[in-house]
């Protein structure tokens, strides 16, 4: 799977002052946001700030959220990335394996994070996580879900954020990350959430302001205890000399099937990709 990113941090199109600032944030990937938080009349001049600083700072920690599939931005968006090789783009409302082959027809050479914010995006999520070997992620697009869902609060997204997990490993893509927590004062629901989300199988999350980039690492860093057994686990079978399939039985006496020695190679990589960022 490569590189696990676990933190992204979104900084509006519209404010070039912010963009190197927020690069230099700590953060694995930076999204320069074209939809949400940019206003209808600044939308080109967004554009044009965005796609000229990716251009010229290539570099795959960077990804650009155009506007949505069918909306009046779009095609410009991606005409002015097509040329831009290797960029990464969050598409938004993705709703079919379709919405991905049509921004892909346009800008082949992109990496895509496709964005399910519809029951019926939510219905189809496996087919848009497998669509192409260029969708590197799916996440949800958490505010406009609830909406169309008719719920309030996490207890009503339980549910889509499982379906997510499932859909993305079994596509191949690896651990989800969450969606932003749009209470940046609130440090203490940030966590909170952060733990839930892991508690289903998110590894990571998207940020909205600096700030919250260390709580997040904090949550989703595996515990002391999990990388000791993790490591521990992984030496014996070693030692014992044997093959991976079926049900091993170490000396010690601990029965490990494939599946248990999976999670732990994950986690010790996992736990080797955050201590390399921190040193």
């Amino acid at each position: 799977m490569g590189r696990h990113v676990l933190t992204a941090l979104y900084v509006p199109a519209s404010r070039p002052d912010r963009f190197s600032k927020a690069v230099s944030a700590g953060a694995d990937l930076v999204v320069f946001d074209l939809e949400d938080a940019v206003p209808v009349d600044d939308k080109a001049e967004a554009r044009g700030w965005a796609v000229a600083w990716i251009a010229a700072h290539a570099s795959d920690s960077v990804e650009i959220r155009v506007n949505a599939p069918g909306s009046p931005w779009s095609e410009d968006d991606l005409a002015a990335l097509a040329a831009v090789p290797g960029v990464r783009i969050r598409v938004p409302k993705v709703e079919s394996a379709n919405d991905i082959r049509w921004v892909l027809e346009r800008v082949p050479s992109a990496k895509i994070t496709a964005l399910i914010e519809s029951p019926l995006g939510l219905e189809r999520a496996f087919e848009i996580a497998s669509a192409d070997e260029r969708v590197v992620a799916v996440a949800l697009g958490e505010a406009d879900l609830a909406s169309s869902l008719g719920v309030d609060g996490p207890e009503g997204l339980g549910w889509a954020r499982g379906r997510l997990v499932s859909a993305s490993r079994a596509a191949g893509r690896g651990a989800p990350m969450m969606s932003v927590y749009p209470h940046v004062n609130d440090e203490d629901g940030l966590r909170r959430t952060c733990l839930e989300g892991r508690a289903l199988g998110f590894v990571g999350r998207t940020a909205i302001h600096p700030r919250q980039l260390a709580t997040i690492v904090e949550c989703f860093t595996p515990s002391a205890s999990q990388v000791a057994d993790a490591a521990a686990l992984l030496a014996a079978v070693e030692k014992a000399g044997v093959a991976e399939g079926g049900v091993i039985v170490l000396p010690d006496g601990r029965m490990v099937d494939p599946a248990m020695l999976g999670r732990a190679r994950e986690l010790t990589t996992l736990m080797q990709q955050i201590e390399s960022r921190q040193s």
